[in-house]
């Protein structure tokens, strides 16, 4: 039985490349869209997240990135200088997978970060929906991990709810309006 074979050009296979000189961190473009300080997005996410690829139509934080692929399936590049992490969160409705590219990362899980594992490179985690943890880079060198978030295919974007210390030190360093600014764009702080 013949199967159908789908063409694609050259110029069409250039839009389904991200080259990772070219990604723009999304921390980047929220800071400059909401007038919030670095300093405080620094307490919510790593260092860098560089989005690669996201469904069509995604309204999420990684909607800048430069590959539009099939609903369910969002892919960032999270980089992680020495002593970064990514704060204490939890995806509500979504699996966040963690392959480690370069480097040692510390994967931190449990409502109040109580347990924690490390990947080396080429090491994978899967951590299910509703469960808090962080990533943290406590070695010497950049570390990289590959993050592939899995979404229900209806949604459009993925809900994260941060640790309820990381917002009281979110006010406490740089202010209540500094919290407002981030609940605007969606930043949410939990129990």
């Amino acid at each position: 039985m013949a199967h159908d074979e789908t063409e694609l050009t050259p110029e069409d296979m250039q839009k389904r490349v991200a080259r990772f000189a070219d990604l723009v961190p999304y921390k980047d473009t929220m800071n400059a869209a909401h007038g919030i300080a670095p300093e405080a997005m620094q307490l919510m996410s790593s260092d860098k997240v560089f989005p690669v690829m996201s469904p069509e139509g995604w309204a999420g934080r990684s909607k800048i990135a430069p590959i539009k692929g099939a609903p369910g399936l969002t892919v960032t590049i999270a980089e992680c200088p020495p002593g970064d992490s990514s704060g204490l969160h939890k995806h509500t409705d979504t699996v966040e997978n963690f392959f480690c590219i370069e480097g040692e990362i510390e994967i931190v899980w449990g409502s109040e970060g109580e347990n924690a594992i490390t990947l080396g490179p080429l090491d994978f985690v899967s951590i299910p929906a509703g469960v808090y943890r962080e990533f943290r880079n406590n070695g010497t060198e950049m570390g990289r991990l590959f993050v592939a978030i899995q979404t229900p295919p209806e949604e459009t974007k993925d809900t994260v709810i941060h640790a309820a210390a990381a917002g009281e030190e979110v006010e406490r360093r740089f202010g209540r309006e500094t919290r407002d600014a981030m609940a605007g764009i969606g930043i949410r702080f939990g129990e």
